[in-house]
């Protein structure tokens, strides 16, 4: 046991640890648009579970503002493996340029194929994902899988460009495969009566049961559009899409919206795990 103590210190020291828990930047092409980001551990016992990317990178003479939130369940592994991972798959892929929702696909399934394949090293869990991709400050490409959710704000108007993934949602579909979807009183609706997401990464145990599809959602970035919000459900079971852009309408720093949204959250009593990315284009 202190072996492990004394391995967990070095890591934090050398940075191996979770991610800092509030950062931001800003894109090379245009000023203006900014990024922040805010994670709050919840009031559970384990681990921080919820891991972020926040980062304009530049690809090829392109510049890409990549944004996710990974919210694991039962795993802080898997979820940083995403953060190291996903982004990279879905770049390597030769079509993203043309076809990014395809490149996307593609990336999630091969993500999704490895991780249970190194179950025996990632151990058990799983994690959502919602990943943002923008295009040259132009166009912006999101997946996802699980409940975590990314919003558009334009004209002061909320818009949802992910799904949740809720197991009342599927429930035909895992019923197909050979699962169920329990209702117990007082609890959510749970894939065989544990997990409470109909799609996500990892989950060997009940992957028969269980997709990694993403859904997909694709925006134009005009003079019109004010913000976006990428956040886990921490924030989200407190919080309706307008109330979080109505929340930060006022602020003009990235990271300090972030900031406000995760007190938001916490002043409504959540005790989730909370992360959140926001990325101002005014």
């Amino acid at each position: 046991m202190i072996g492990k103590e004394i391995l967990h210190k070095m890591k934090e020291k050398v940075g191996l640890g979770s991610s800092p828990d509030s950062g931001k930047g800003k894109s090379k092409i245009s000023k203006r648009i900014t990024h922040g980001f805010h994670l709050v551990k919840g009031k559970s016992h384990h681990d921080m579970e919820d891991y972020v990317v926040a980062q304009f990178k530049e690809v090829d003479d392109n510049e890409l503002g990549l944004f996710a939130i990974f919210d694991g369940h039962l795993s802080h592994v898997i979820p940083d493996y995403l953060r190291s991972h996903l982004f990279d798959n879905i770049l390597k892929e030769p079509d993203f340029w043309t076809q990014p929702k395809n490149a996307m696909r593609r990336a999630y399934c091969l993500t999704d194929t490895t991780i249970l394949e190194k179950a025996g090293d990632l151990g058990k869990g799983g994690s959502t994902a919602v990943t943002a991709i923008l295009i040259n400050c132009q166009k912006l490409v999101v997946a996802n899988v699980g409940d975590s959710r990314a919003v558009i704000c334009k004209n002061g108007v909320a818009k949802q460009l992910s799904v949740d993934h809720e197991p009342s949602m599927e429930r035909e579909e895992i019923e197909n495969r050979g699962g169920f979807v329990s209702n117990f009183p007082g609890d959510v609706a749970r894939v065989d009566g544990q997990l409470a997401v109909a799609r996500a990464f990892g989950d060997k145990s009940l992957k028969d049961h269980l997709s990694s599809e993403p859904d997909f959602a694709m925006e134009m970035i005009d003079d019109d559009t004010d913000c976006i919000i990428l956040a886990s459900d921490g924030l989200w079971k407190v919080m309706s899409n307008q109330e979080a852009v109505d929340a930060i309408k006022n602020i003009k720093d990235a990271l300090s919206a972030a900031k406000r949204l995760t007190e938001e959250a916490l002043n409504r009593k959540s005790s989730d795990d909370i992360s959140c990315v926001v990325v101002k284009f005014q």
